[in-house]
């Protein structure tokens, strides 16, 4: 039985198999994605969605999808789907679909009476190119194949509309097309393996809709382009590969290619390796060479806070010390440039959120652990006393060192932590003044500076951290810490927010903890009864004011949920890192019966990987984006935690 399999069943049923997506990358930014019966129901999704830096820093939609019709003495059955306004879905092509296998590569069986044939999609790495093969696995006479592409050449926040505007002139290749509709687009070629013919029939499919758009209260149908559609022959046991792309492919070298990726992909057979591919497509390489880590799919970019708190699972927990390197040097670089007020040469949005630097460190912190301390101080002792220096010395624009040793931001004006949704221009949460992850990061980071300059025999460095960290440790627990055994979410002067928030945990679960055996323990019992679901941590107790816990409905409707209620698996991480560093082995069972809820999701929502959030209440359904990097980091951490501790005594 393959891990990642579904049947007829399930697949000719829309309303389970509209829900499930499929998510492919190339590790450059591009990606592929649709449902599992290739009707598109996002504007975000497309057959081939690649960034034009000629003209923005959007993703755009250019070859939407490709329908392909098997014809038989005449009769033609088009496999393809699509949903029209008025609910109206056509032409039913999944009404085919024997049975759908995800495994290594996606693959679509198909049954039309006496004709069996097999679809295999795959992205290949590093190019801008979506391949599909074709295998006629039987059929009892002459077989046709019919391939009818529908084009957008659209931003992927935008829509297109039947219009003059755009071109319709086309230039013939080796086996196959170019065409480019509008101006500053790439040339979109479409090629096959085989020699076929084109009919150049141009007209626009009118009324397509997107279900989740309609969901999110936004604009849902727009018109797509077909210039016509290519035609050929197919024999019993023959395979015809389809590559669509920004450049000319090789039609003589797309079988060997296509063998090629496949031969280079991880089979997605169980949980852990679902979540190794997962991770693979939020790599992004830029032509310089430069490393990024993607924040998610389908529509996030580059994010300094998730990237140092994605980093550490995305590659260490995996075994992929060098790209852990290899996104720190893009992301110190981004980094040292903010501090030294210098314009930014890496493209990192929101590197200037307070809390950024200590995610850096913790990031460090991380490695460390991975490599010893001796290389990692080598590799990024300079870095983490710079931030320290530049905290300590005030170099923030929004993050002060007070008297008492804690950090002070401003956040009521403007969204500063990860809690970061605003409606009306103001932030949802205004978590602002002494924020207490932010300072539960601050002593981890002295801490941990104190040990490597303790370990360098830098006595004079060691010793000043570690009478700074005593400081912070009085205060925070002085300002945090109430009579009911929970954490403060912010105090501001005489503001104080009592609500049962997960930011908490980061105070138990970090290396270096300001709270005592005790308060720690008391912190964990109240997140695992107020807070605990089995997609992660709520980001509000249903007990305190506000609780909001389904994400649906308008923008402004699902920005007023977003943390108020909803739950996150990767505070759920951090939390089962603290259930483990104080329980040690004894939680084990129960962090694995945690893992349960995640383990659900590889063939739900989008398969082999984690949305970017969950409703708080049963039966906590996913939401957001398809793929979310902290999500999936973090659940590669713990699994590698569960190791550790697992060996020991």
């Amino acid at each position: 039985m393959s891990y990642l399999r579904l049947e007829k069943a399930v697949m000719t049923n829309l309303q389970e198999s509209l829900r499930r997506e499929f998510l492919r990358t190339n590790r450059s930014g591009a990606y592929s994605s649709s449902t599992l019966v290739d009707c598109n129901t996002r504007k975000y999704h497309g057959l081939l969605v690649v960034p034009v830096p000629e003209l923005d820093d959007e993703n755009h939609v250019l070859l939407s999808s490709l329908d392909c019709t098997v014809i038989q003495h005449g009769a033609e059955f088009n496999l393809g789907l699509h949903k029209y306004q008025g609910n109206n879905f056509s032409p039913n092509g999944h009404k085919y679909i024997r049975e759908f296998d995800a495994t290594k590569v996606p693959t679509t069986t198909y049954r039309v009476g006496g004709v069996i044939l097999k679809k295999e999609v795959i992205f290949q790495h590093y190019e801008d190119r979506i391949l599909i093969r074709y295998t006629l696995v039987d059929a009892h006479s002459a077989t046709t194949l019919r391939f009818r592409p529908f084009l957008a050449f659209r931003s992927v926040r935008q829509f297109t509309h039947e219009n003059m505007t755009a071109s319709r002139e086309y230039k013939e290749v080796d086996n196959g097309i170019k065409t480019c509709m509008y101006a500053g687009y790439p040339d979109l070629y479409m090629q096959f393996s085989k020699k076929n013919e084109f009919i150049f029939q141009p007209d626009w499919y009118r009324g397509i809709e997107y279900p989740k758009e309609q969901e999110r209260g936004y604009a849902s149908n727009e018109d797509l382009y077909v210039p016509g559609y290519f035609e050929m022959p197919i024999k019993k046991g023959e395979s015809i590969i389809f590559a669509a792309s920004t450049s000319q492919s090789k039609t003589s070298q797309l079988k060997k290619l296509f063998d090629e990726e496949v031969d280079d992909r991880v089979p997605r057979d169980n949980f852990y390796h679902c979540l190794v591919t997962a991770a693979h497509q939020f790599h992004k390489r830029e032509k310089n060479d430069d490393r990024y880590l993607l924040a998610g799919y389908p529509w996030f970019k580059v994010r300094a806070r998730d990237t140092f708190i994605a980093l550490p699972g995305l590659t260490l927990a995996i075994g992929e010390v060098d790209y852990f390197e290899f996104v720190m040097k893009t992301a110190e670089k981004a980094l040292r440039e903010f501090m030294d007020e210098k314009p930014l040469s890496a493209k990192i949005y929101e590197i200037e959120q307070p809390d950024v630097p200590l995610w850096a460190i913790w990031a460090v912190q991380q490695y460390v652990k991975e490599v010893g301390i001796e290389a990692g101080y080598k590799k990024y002792g300079k870095l983490v006393k710079d931030i320290i220096k530049y905290i300590e010395k005030g170099g923030h624009p929004n993050l002060r060192l007070d008297e008492n040793g804690l950090l002070y931001s401003n956040g009521r004006d403007r969204a500063v932590t990860w809690m970061n949704s605003t409606a009306n221009g103001k932030p949802v949460v205004p978590r602002s003044g002494y924020i207490v992850e932010f300072n539960a990061l601050w002593y981890n980071a002295l801490q941990f500076c104190a040990a490597m300059a303790t370990e360098q025999k830098d006595s004079k460095s060691a010793t000043h951290l570690e009478a700074l960290a005593a400081k912070v440790k009085a205060s925070f627990v002085e300002t945090f810490v109430n009579e009911y055994g929970y954490l403060l979410d912010y105090v501001d002067g005489n503001m104080m927010d009592w609500s049962v928030r997960p930011n908490m945990i980061f105070a138990v679960a970090l290396d270096y903890s300001p709270l005592s055996q005790d308060q720690m323990k008391s912190v964990v019992d109240i997140c695992t009864r107020e807070l605990l679901t089995p997609k992660g941590l709520r980001s509000l107790s249903p007990k305190s004011g506000g609780y909001n816990p389904i994400y649906v409905g308008p923008q402004t409707q699902r920005d007023y949920a977003y943390h108020q209620g909803t739950a996150w698996p990767w505070l759920g991480g951090f939390y089962m890192e603290a259930c483990l560093k104080l329980y040690k082995r004894s939680r084990l069972s129960f962090i694995e019966r945690q893992l349960v809820g995640y383990e659900d999701e590889m063939d739900y929502h989008a398969l082999g990987t984690i949305s970017e959030l969950f409703d708080g209440n049963p039966p906590f359904h996913g939401r957001g984006a398809m793929s979310f990097a902290m999500n999936v980091a973090e659940i590669l951490r713990t699994l590698k935690l569960m190791d550790k501790y697992s060996y020991q005594k």
